[in-house]
């Protein structure tokens, strides 16, 4: 019995000493008041969050100027995620760690830090350029967002900098190394890059997502499957799939059927020539009534809408018909567009005439002489 009650206070023993050693020093009850430091402050961004932020939106709303928006939609997510940093840094403090790993936790709050800075700035980004839009005047718009961008890079590109400076990491060496694997990349594995920075520049331009249907003219046709680093997946329609290399999409022009506001109808159908002008009235006005009142196609001013006499064929006096859908959507489009050829249908034959088809006319200058004149001929001659 003494034994076994030995056991235990050498197993409680054992427990305190893991309670009090806890990890890297530390015991675990510091550890759970660090956690519950770090909880404090997540909680306190949720409360800033639908408290301090809620009441800025409000009093944003209420004025009439755009540059508190904009400041405000820049510093919105910088400022939620400095809770997290401070959080971070009093729970660390807290256990204030030693020797390396207080070096780490030390460098890891600066990196927060700057994290929080960059993000700010680079949010700014947006805002600066919308007070710099009067340059239009100089500048084209393209040239602007190319500069937009460009300031953006930078920013993510210093931040990136100062966080390896941070840890010690120099900047220079870095910059001098990517010179000599620029070097390397010249003498060999080019087309590999090339496709590399094909991909990267198809996902920064975003010509097209997953699910996109697109079409590069010799190349493909289909929706997108997946965007790899060399290559872009497409299934055909076929549902044969067909691995492109990024350089073949970056460097074609590429149509994103998806990216269609609308979707075309363009027709020319002829009607007879024994269509009389009050027929041919009729025909138009009714099929520009049908479009114009059914909601499945888009109005003026939002896109083009004929339906006019378009010219005289040789065999047909030809209608153009030129509108576009709401809809995009492949499948529902071929719905529109039968219920828009049945409807013509009956307008044409409605209106008493019919639908041309290619056709030639003879004229003959004399008629042949009947046989038993050719046959009475030949006797004749004969004799």
């Amino acid at each position: 019995m003494q034994d076994v009650v030995g056991n235990f206070g050498d197993y409680w023993e054992l427990v305190k000493s893991v309670w009090q050693t806890g990890v890297f020093g530390h015991s675990i009850g510091d550890i759970l008041i660090a956690v519950a430091i770090f909880g404090f402050f997540y909680v306190l961004r949720g409360l800033f969050t639908r408290f301090v932020l809620a009441i800025a939106d409000r009093w944003v709303e209420r004025t009439e100027t755009k540059v508190d928006d904009y400041v405000r939609d820049a510093i919105k997510s910088p400022l939620r995620f400095l809770f997290f940093a401070l959080g971070f840094f009093f729970a660390t403090e807290y256990l204030d760690f030693g020797d390396t790993a207080g070096l780490i936790t030390e460098n890891l709050n600066r990196s927060l830090i700057v994290v929080a800075i960059f993000w700010a700035l680079y949010n700014c980004v947006g805002p600066v350029s919308q007070g710099i839009r009067k340059l239009e005047r100089i500048l084209t718009p393209e040239i602007l967002d190319w500069l937009v961008a460009g300031a953006k890079t930078a920013v993510v590109l210093i931040a990136i900098a100062t966080i390896l400076q941070t840890w010690g990491i120099q900047v220079a060496p870095i910059i001098a190394g990517l010179g000599l694997f620029g070097v390397a990349v010249a003498l060999g594995a080019q087309d590999l890059f090339k496709n590399l920075i094909g991909g990267m520049s198809i996902l920064i331009e975003r010509r097209f997502g997953f699910g996109d249907w697109i079409k590069v003219d010799g190349v493909v046709e289909g929706n997108v499957e997946k965007i790899g680093f060399r290559s872009t997946l497409v299934r055909q329609f076929d549902k044969a799939p067909v691995y492109v290399p990024n350089q073949h999409l970056s460097d074609n022009s590429v149509i994103n059927y998806t990216a269609m506001t609308y979707r075309r109808i363009s027709w020319v159908i002829g009607v007879e020539y024994r269509t009389t002008h009050e027929q041919l009235q009729r025909i138009v006005d009714d099929i520009r009534n049908y479009i114009e009142t059914t909601d499945d196609f888009v109005q003026r001013p939002l896109a083009p809408l004929f339906v006019r006499i378009d010219s005289f064929g040789a065999s047909s006096i030809d209608i153009m018909i030129y509108c576009f859908t709401k809809t995009t959507n492949w499948g529902e489009w071929l719905e529109v567009k039968e219920a828009l050829a049945y409807r013509i249908k009956q307008i044409v034959e409605g209106a008493g005439t019919g639908f041309a088809f290619p056709s030639r006319s003879i004229y003959v200058e004399t008629m042949p002489p009947p046989p038993e004149e050719i046959a009475a001929s030949r006797k004749d001659e004969g004799a």
